[in-house]
């Protein structure tokens, strides 16, 4: 498993704006090249960001699926990765007072990545992860 966290300066609720907000995915997670659709009931559990990764002419078409919500307090996905495999990814925030702190975790489910020692998934994941907090971070202070 792989865990990240960050000091967001912002309040909670503009943080979870974006999280809530699936048109904003591609901006702020990493390898999201674009948004196809966003399910109307995004993110209640069941509903999916329909997306696509990789850069033209070579994309593939994917999906999101919330698994778990509690607003303005965690936010728990099926994050697909074809070929890669399936992951489960969790958003945490608590109000603290500089701001939002953010925690987020990912657990390889399935395919290749699913097959290496923690170490080495934390190895894969972890800077990534840590680039998708940094946008969301730009993205919530911009906006607050």
């Amino acid at each position: 498993m792989s865990k990240n966290e960050c000091l967001i300066e912002a309040k909670v609720e503009d943080v979870f704006r974006i999280l809530a907000d699936g048109w904003s995915y591609a901006a702020w997670v990493v390898g999201a090249s674009r948004i196809r659709d966003v399910d109307a009931t995004w993110p209640e559990p069941g509903s999916k960001i329909h997306h696509s990764v990789g850069a033209w002419p070579l994309l593939l078409n994917d999906t999101t699926t919330s698994l778990e919500y509690e607003p303005l307090r965690r936010l728990k996905l099926l994050v697909r990765a074809w070929p890669a495999g399936h992951g489960e990814v969790e958003l945490v925030a608590t109000e603290v007072p500089e701001g939002c702190r953010l925690v987020m975790t990912e657990q390889a489910t399935n395919g290749p990545i699913s097959m290496l020692p923690a170490q080495l998934q934390d190895l894969a994941l972890h800077p990534r992860n840590d680039e998708a907090l940094r946008r969301l971070k730009f993205i919530a202070e911009r906006r607050s």
